[in-house]
């Protein structure tokens, strides 16, 4: 059966989520048909068949690899993790208008500081150079669990996006009482707050900030200064998926593989910010060729690791990759208000069986159906020469 065939045969339908699984996890949301559809449609998947039969008549052995995933992220709630399931986040609007974030959850590299910014810049309707992000200072940012399990921007984005509401709304209240408007009709954009349907009734951010802090008059039941904190506790996991397309060619009397066509498509949800959402997936994708292709710990017999430097270990490198052809499904989560799923681990997860696959497709004319990691060069060739069988 034709690996996508068989992908099909097994999926749920977008109709059937959420989707209770038999291991007792609950899906959020899905529609792995289309991302599977999409990927397939981008690789031109009829034409890479018929190339590949052309190659074979040609002495040439190309492999079309493909890997459909489903991920669990958004490391939450506390009762399926056995404790701290939550994030938290403080959101403090400056007397003079700059927003400052104190986040919980650290980031090492996934760019949280640049995507809290834009969450809280979208919502109080500022620039994001007014806004700082602070995390991983004990003295200063509330408490927190962390990084990990793509719950960075699910759970802690989210714990940003409570405590700048329930700022924003303090926030409209003020700007209620100087405008003589309704709570309901106070909009915040381009740096001011105004009345809806009347944009020339309106007030600067900054002013508004300043009428809180300087409480020379309050609203009814308002307090002075605009601070808020927020733990949020996710009622569920989120479940990212993709499906990843990999065309290679196999040289039999080097071993080498050499990786022609990078197709992915991952469905993250709602994305704050593309841009880092794909520089995600890049390296995801080049963690995972790795594994597939040359990462491997190596022992002499005395039980020495002999490449446990960076000087000796096989990292992959760029010119082991052509161009990735990134694209995105958006099906939101509803576990979160950001409809956010997360994507640490997406290109990883996707990559590393599809570039096996793909070499395994690549030497079935040897009748190989199975190949483990890593598939390096020598195993190839020894396969290829009939030496292994």
């Amino acid at each position: 059966m034709d690996p996508a065939e068989i992908r099909r045969k097994n999926f749920p339908d977008k109709s059937e989520f959420p989707f209770n699984t038999a291991a007792g996890l609950s899906y959020d949301s899905g529609d792995y048909h289309m991302t599977l559809d999409r990927a397939l449609e981008n690789a031109g998947y009829a034409d890479m068949r018929r190339e590949q039969e052309e190659a074979r008549k040609e002495g040439r052995y190309l492999g079309i690899g493909l890997s459909t995933y489903v991920e669990v992220c958004g490391m939450g709630p506390s009762a399926a993790l056995g404790g701290q399931g939550w994030e938290s986040a403080r959101v403090r609007v400056e007397p003079g208008g700059k927003v400052t974030v104190f986040s919980g959850a650290s980031p090492h590299g996934q760019g949280q500081k640049t995507s809290f910014a834009q969450i809280a810049a979208d919502g109080l309707g500022i620039d994001i150079e007014d806004v700082e992000v602070i995390h991983g200072d004990t003295d200063t940012v509330p408490f927190g669990v962390g990084t990990f399990g793509s719950r960075g921007t699910v759970v802690g984005g989210t714990a940003v996006v409570m405590a700048r509401d329930k700022v924003r709304e303090k926030m409209a209240r003020f700007a209620a009482m100087k405008l003589e408007a309704d709570v309901g009709d106070i909009e915040f954009a381009g740096g001011k707050i105004y009345v809806a349907g009347a944009p020339e009734r309106s007030a600067e951010f900054a002013e508004i900030a300043a009428m809180a802090y300087s409480a020379i008059e309050l609203p009814p039941g308002t307090e002075p200064g605009l601070e808020e904190t927020n733990f949020f506790e996710p009622p569920n996991f989120t479940f990212p998926f993709g499906a990843h397309v990999v065309l290679a060619e196999v040289d039999p009397e080097t071993g080498d593989v050499k990786i022609l066509r990078y197709i992915a498509v991952d469905d993250v949800g709602n994305q704050i910010n593309p841009l880092l959402v794909a520089g995600q997936i890049h390296g995801g994708i080049a963690q995972g060729a790795g594994q597939a292709l040359e990462e491997e710990m190596l022992y002499e017999t005395g039980g020495q690791p002999i490449n446990g430097s960076l000087m000796h270990y096989a990292l992959p490198k760029a010119s082991l990759f052509p161009r990735f052809e990134l694209d995105q499904t958006v099906t939101p989560t509803d576990v979160n208000p950001l409809g956010a799923k997360g994507v640490g681990e997406a290109g990883t997860i996707g990559s590393t069986p599809a570039v096996v696959n793909a070499v395994v497709d690549a030497l079935s004319p040897f009748g190989v159906r199975h190949l483990d990691m890593p598939v390096r060069p020598e195993r190839i060739w020894r396969i290829a020469a009939g030496k292994e069988g």
